[in-house]
């Protein structure tokens, strides 16, 4: 691809008086009109609503990353133009048409970046938070310039480093293989540099910082006296394998009084099993292990036992399993197992894997033991899952018929795009409904919701076993995809969520890196928006599987006591 300060045209017939005015500038600081003219639109763009706010920081980081992949689509179109007419499109430019660029884009970055605040301000509102000063949007420019030079002058580097590899190969070799070869071997010593190097680093060093965090322990949290619990008394897991997250989910959930007082009765004291990465080699010996604590502690004559596939981090929702221990009064057993220290959102690209056996694994050796039990002295058998979790809890299970026949209910919180069978679920959906909130087979077993009142529809029956997605509209980890380079998803073409902004439109590559940028702060938000499910599973808990004489109104106050 042929820009202006490539020394191939540097050399070429050119307008003298457009390439007069472009040799006043350092080599490093000219750039292509057409290849200006897509940065200038991919920058319009980027300032359009996504799911979540962004502040200016944000804002510009996306922007300048969107205005460096237009500028690469205008090069690239030139390129191909260059190939198919023979026409160098890079040199016919001439002083009137840089003007009216000038002219043309300058003031439509102007109009953009006032729209774009005011945007903001509805998403903000959207989502419940105060709107951020409409002059603090002026930063947005200055960063997007920043990133873009910085990315474009990347760019730049790799394409001189294949050229001057291109000249030397091309002494020993003719020229066309010489050209070939210094353009794979670039891009390998740049992708090697990047995955090999920066990504590598960048694993390496969360890992680190991951692993420390990992081996410690929150503040008032310490080994439970209680023998229901791993960690304590006679437990067959130690308190010090089980990990950060592991340490403050046995040690966590409500007290005997705080049973009872919702209750209004002497609760059971609630089993609370879990084993760590470090309390067993493997995902199969862990799940072993933690079977063996659920006989030990007495978990398969409980009323309840729910099965936890964790987050990356091995972290359990507090606000998605203490509502069951409410609900029955502690006559519940609680089980997740750690597969990874790293959040979530690192263990997607490097740990998903390791969550689909942790979710199979655990769920296939409980019910493995749970199945051989007569069926009137078995535990109701529930699974849950959240984000990540959600994932591993899903892989577990071939289709809705599976889940009806393996469970008697799930609960799948915020449940990313790559989880399968929510996927099948939402294509398949009935007609009429949208992705947003599909209804599929009629409700019969799975059911989705924004708040847990939508569970109500479709009227039909619902059971015996209910399989219950929570997904908010506004929450990028749903909705995040590869796909949303270069494919417009079902939910941008329907009526929009009521937490999404109605001015959100799809536009190729721009919103990925909105969507991917909302990732980052989706639960930086109240609760009930993006990310942040808040009381929404303790509800939802009460609709999968109520206690024999449940009400409305002890739904209201367990509500209350976990909010």
């Amino acid at each position: 691809m042929a820009e202006p300060g490539d020394p191939k045209t540097d050399d070429a017939p050119a307008d003298q008086s457009a390439g007069t005015s472009r040799r006043r500038w350092p080599r490093s600081l000219r750039y292509d009109l057409v290849g200006l003219a897509f940065a200038a639109t991919f920058f319009c763009l980027s300032v359009t609503p996504s799911l979540l706010p962004r502040g200016p920081l944000l804002q510009g980081l996306i922007s300048g990353i969107a205005a460096a992949i237009g500028y690469g689509v205008g090069l690239l179109l030139l390129w191909a133009i260059r190939r198919l007419s023979g026409r160098d499109l890079a040199r016919e430019h001439s002083r009137r048409a840089w003007a009216a660029l000038g002219t043309v884009g300058g003031l439509a970055i102007l109009v953009f970046l006032a729209l774009g605040s005011g945007w903001q301000r509805e998403v903000h509102q959207l989502v419940q938070l105060d709107p951020p000063e409409r002059a603090s949007f002026t930063l947005v420019l200055l960063l997007a310039a920043l990133m873009f030079a910085g990315l474009v002058g990347l760019g730049r580097l790799i394409r001189r480093t294949a050229h001057w590899l291109g000249r030397h190969l091309g002494r020993w070799i003719p020229a066309p293989a010489a050209r070939l070869t210094s353009v794979v071997v670039t891009a390998a010593l740049a992708f090697g540099l990047l995955n090999g190097v920066l990504i590598d680093g960048f694993f390496s060093a969360a890992d680190n910082a991951f692993g420390a965090v990992n081996e410690e322990t929150e503040p008032g949290v310490a080994a439970p006296p209680e023998p229901t619990r791993s960690g304590g008394p006679e437990s067959l897991v130690a308190w010090k394998s089980l990990g950060n997250q592991g340490r403050t989910f046995v040690a966590g959930g409500p007290t005997q009084s705080q049973l009872q007082t919702f209750g209004g009765a002497p609760p059971k004291a609630p089993i609370r099993v879990y084993t760590g990465l470090d309390s067993a080699p493997t995902a199969s010996e862990r799940a072993a292990l933690a079977v063996r604590e659920l006989t030990r502690t007495g978990a398969f004559t409980r009323r309840v036992l729910c099965v936890i596939t964790t987050t990356g981090t091995g972290w359990v929702n507090s606000l998605g399993v203490d509502p069951l221990e409410y609900l029955y009064n502690g006559d519940t057993a609680l089980v997740g197992m750690q597969y990874s220290y790293l959040p979530s959102w690192i263990s997607f690209l490097v740990d998903k894997e390791r969550a689909r056996d942790a979710g199979r694994e655990l769920f296939h050796q409980v019910y493995a033991v749970w199945s051989k039990l007569p069926p009137g002295q078995r535990p109701k058998l529930l699974v849950f899952g959240e984000s990540l979790g959600s994932f591993g809890a899903e892989s577990a299970f071939g289709s809705s018929d599976d889940m009806s026949v393996r469970t008697d209910g799930m609960l799948l919180v915020g449940p990313p795009e790559r989880n399968t069978l929510k996927e099948e679920f939402a294509d398949g959906r009935d007609p009429g409904t949208t992705e947003i909130l599909p209804t599929y087979e009629q409700g019969a077993t799975v059911r989705f919701a924004r708040v847990p009142g939508d569970l109500d529809q479709p009227a039909g029956a619902w059971g015996p076993t209910r399989v219950v997605y929570l997904q908010h509209p506004s929450d990028p980890i749903v909705w995040w995809g590869p796909g949303l380079m270069l494919r417009q998803p079902d939910w941008l073409t329907e009526p929009r969520g009521v937490d999404v902004s109605p001015s959100m439109r799809w536009y190729p590559f721009v919103t990925f890196w909105q969507v991917s940028a909302d990732m980052a702060f989706s639960t930086g938000v109240p609760d009930g928006f993006g990310h942040n499910y808040g009381t929404a599973s303790a509800e939802a808990w009460t609709r999968i599987a109520p206690p024999p004489g449940w009400t409305p109104q002890r739904t209201a106050a367990l509500v209350a006591v976990i909010g």
